[in-house]
């Protein structure tokens, strides 16, 4: 069975393009997740964090290998988005972010066990809807294919090709007015086609833990050009409303956002 990013692929293939079709297909898959409990319950939960932070401060926290370099003993009593398997570095330090954001399907699938133990605040993909449980501290999103940043993600999000664009969304909702990204390398040692499904090897050079992709886990290759689009959408709609995103990460390729250090920063 194929997933739904193989099946976008399949489509995008075909000779015709057919606003009807994908309108209905639009439609349907909308009013099919409000029709799921989990669609009302979390929505009622956003609504709880919308402005909860408003003019704070927070830190996105990727995870690229230059995480290791940033001084997260710097971050307590800071706001932090942690980011897909972030749970890795918890054997290393005792750096524990505010709240986690996972949306891809692969790495649900593959953290889904602690994602169903541990009682910090998620933000999934409602496709975490067939594999983690519905608790208190469990938000679902829904994910729609317009290119849009989301002030407000009650209804749907843009994901922009990275869970680093819906941690600044969800940020944005929150209110926070200046957002630090850290670990964000945007550069990965595993080359190939923008969002191919691949299997990966015995180690993995492209995260901050080796073990994050390895031993035959299925991943998608990142697609770093939409990627930056995304991030400048992100940085216009940030200065538009008079907050900021700034780059943080030792090191690393991305120039979108202005480069400030961490303690500048916070300070």
């Amino acid at each position: 069975m194929l997933n739904d990013n193989e099946e976008n692929h399949l489509r995008a293939l075909r000779p015709t393009i057919n606003p009807y079709g994908h309108a209905l297909k639009v439609v349907c898959d909308r009013i099919k997740w409000d029709l799921h409990v989990q669609s009302w319950i979390s929505r009622k939960r956003l609504g709880f964090w919308k402005d909860r932070y408003s003019g704070g401060k927070a830190v996105i926290i990727c995870n690229g290998p230059s995480l290791l370099k940033s001084d997260l003993s710097l971050l307590k009593g800071v706001f932090t988005f942690g980011l897909n398997k972030i749970n890795l570095l918890f054997d290393k330090s005792d750096f524990r972010p505010s709240c986690i954001v996972a949306m891809n399907p692969f790495v649900i699938d593959q953290n889904c066990q602690f994602f169903n133990e541990t009682n910090i605040p998620l933000f999934l993909d409602r496709y975490a809807t067939k594999t983690v449980r519905s608790r208190n501290n469990i938000i679902y999103l829904h994910s729609a294919e317009q290119q849009k940043f989301a002030r407000d993600c009650s209804i749907s999000v843009f994901q922009g090709y990275t869970v680093t664009f819906v941690a600044m969304q969800l940020a944005f909702h929150m209110g926070f007015k200046d957002v630090a990204l850290i670990g964000c390398d945007h550069n990965f040692a595993v080359k190939g086609q923008s969002n191919k499904v691949v299997v990966s090897g015995v180690k993995d050079e492209s995260h901050f833990d080796p073990n994050y992709f390895a031993g035959g886990a299925r991943w998608q290759l990142p697609d770093l050009m939409q990627s930056e689009v995304a991030y400048a959408l992100a940085r216009d709609m940030y200065e538009s409303y008079g907050r900021k995103i700034v780059n943080a990460t030792e090191g690393g390729n991305l120039e979108i956002f202005e480069r400030y250090g961490l303690t500048q920063f916070l300070s």
